[in-house]
């Protein structure tokens, strides 16, 4: 795991977003009985306090999240943050400390851990990887392989971490890949189709496996590109052939080990699904005081 780095600030989540989010797990975990287990153990208005541990060093993502957890229970929750998100914590730091009901404590616990452990561990991996390819001016960008319901606050979490957000849905922008160019014949009437029809404020690009691929469409015209499965070496040369009339987008297969030669062959962008597809969660506990 990469070093601790300088916390970074984040705009905050709209809280509609994280309260449908939050409603939806809770209705998944209460199901159509309630919690039994505390109902059955918990006498109903005893207040308790508990704290959120980090179990492993990394980056925070979904404070706010986890509030939300916790408050949607007991309306009268207190919680004091003492780690942010975009901020670092080492194995024993505090992230926060929720003074409510028992039964809300011991209800919210996992819905409150699944959010903050996913998000923590995305906005950790996203942190590695910039972490990576620090020096070469390249960003590293997330996909949409985001789990189902949940790409807001993955991309959210991708923000923490120090990466940037590629495209929210279909209908951002556009981005013709190989099946697309075979639907339509090709590199250079998909982007004429595409023109004809989008409008002037809609970003194009498209994803080309080859320089003859980029050279049409670069003839054409186009926003971006993206250079798919290349070497380093391919990379390289497609960076000099689209000499800054494009931004540079590398993708496929790109880890850890090979970001940074990834990076050095001049593209303005790493898109890297494992950020939201294949990071850990953070260990996490709550410990009930």
């Amino acid at each position: 795991m990469s070093a601790p780095s300088e916390a970074i600030a984040v705009p905050p989540l709209p809280a509609v977003l994280i309260e449908d989010a939050v409603r939806r797990a809770l209705e998944e975990d209460l199901g159509r009985g309630g919690d039994l287990t505390t109902d059955a153990l918990v006498p109903p208005g005893g207040a308790a306090a508990a704290s959120i541990i980090a179990r492993s060093d990394g980056r925070v993502a979904g404070v706010d999240v986890a509030t939300a957890v916790f408050r949607m229970l007991d309306p009268e929750a207190q919680v004091t943050v003492t780690t942010r998100d975009g901020g670092d914590v080492a194995a024993g730091d505090e992230i926060l400390r929720i003074e409510a009901t028992a039964r809300c404590l011991l209800t919210g616990e996992r819905t409150a851990l699944n959010f903050l452990g996913r998000m923590s561990g995305v906005a950790t991996l996203t942190r590695a990887y910039v972490a990576a390819v620090a020096g070469s001016g390249a960003r590293v960008a997330d996909t949409r392989k985001t789990t189902p319901g949940l790409r807001a606050l993955e991309k959210y979490a991708v923000r923490c971490g120090g990466g940037a957000n590629h495209r929210f849905g279909l209908d951002d922008a556009v981005l013709i890949k190989d099946n697309h160019l075979l639907a339509a014949g090709g590199v250079r009437p998909a982007l004429e189709r595409v023109r004809a029809v989008v409008g002037h404020t809609v970003k194009v690009e498209v994803e080309v496996d080859t320089l003859e691929q980029l050279e049409e469409a670069l003839a054409v015209g186009v926003d971006a590109v993206l250079l798919d499965n290349m070497s380093p070496e391919g990379l390289a040369r497609a960076v000099a052939m689209v000499d800054g009339r494009a931004v540079c987008e590398a993708s496929g297969g790109i880890t850890l080990e090979t970001a940074a030669a990834v990076a050095a062959t001049g593209v303005d962008l790493l898109s890297v699904g494992a950020l939201t597809h294949s990071a850990p969660a953070l260990d996490l506990s709550l410990e009930l005081e």
